[in-house]
């Protein structure tokens, strides 16, 4: 995080193209935030969204499409929450405590990092206008609080507006790939930055869900940083098609 900014900008957004956000890119706590937990865990999916950082950046610097990523780690303030959520500043996660959020600043974090990140991306969207957002996450692929089947490489998630998930699911699934709808969680229930920034404004979107040991090595994010280009340009152009 650099002077004290919650994200930051990679690429020149074409006006009416296409652009990334990636609410979750970072694992970096402030020198004077302290989480209390072992330092392991910041490279962990409790911290961040692993491959993510990496592939908006790519996204940004090699197939035009500029990209907005976070700069401070989830467990500090999720920026991938509304303000009244109880998982902002989370006291758990995945069966690990987070002993430094309990009793912490909740409105100190919502001014610091919350509030400006979102507020730079309203802006920023404002004189964009896209065509099309892609909000960029990754998920593990087991997690240590519960057993479940996670066998999908890449999702899409949405609220009410799958207008474009519904050509997504499409695209990724001819490539040949394991594709989930909705899953492994529903955006009905966690869609804040696209609820507020893309449904509320009638702006398309993907909310793309990638499979954390899908995006491990450099070489596996520059392949699913091409692919998610391909995709979502494809997605353009299918909405356009049908305006």
């Amino acid at each position: 995080m650099i002077d004290g900014i919650p994200y930051r900008r990679v690429g020149e957004p074409t006006p009416g193209g296409i652009v990334c956000v990636a609410d979750h890119a970072s694992n970096f706590v402030p020198d004077d935030i302290t989480l209390g937990i072992p330092n392991e865990l910041l490279d962990t999916h409790i911290a961040v969204d692993i491959g993510t950082n990496a592939i908006a950046d790519r996204l940004g610097r090699r197939h035009g499409i500029a990209a907005h990523i976070a700069t401070v780690s989830r467990l500090v303030c999720d920026l991938h929450r509304s303000e009244n959520s109880p998982g902002l500043v989370p006291m758990s996660s995945d069966g690990h405590t987070i002993p430094g959020n309990i009793g912490a600043d909740i409105e100190g974090r919502l001014a610091r990092f919350h509030r400006p990140y979102h507020t730079a991306l309203g802006e920023w969207l404002d004189a964009v206008r896209p065509e099309l957002i892609v909000s960029l996450h990754s998920f593990t692929p087991k997690l240590e609080s519960r057993a479940e089947d996670r066998p999908w490489q890449v999702a899409l998630l949405y609220n009410q507006d799958n207008r474009a998930a519904r050509h997504a699911i499409r695209l990724f699934g001819e490539r040949g790939l394991i594709v989930g709808d909705n899953e492994p969680y529903s955006g009905k229930q966690l869609n804040a930055t696209m609820n507020r920034h893309a449904e509320a404004q009638g702006r398309p979107y993907l909310t793309v869900e990638i499979r954390q040991d899908e995006i491990m090595t450099k070489a596996q994010q520059s392949r699913w940083a091409s692919l998610v280009a391909e995709v979502a340009g494809g997605v353009a152009s299918a909405l356009q098609s049908e305006a």
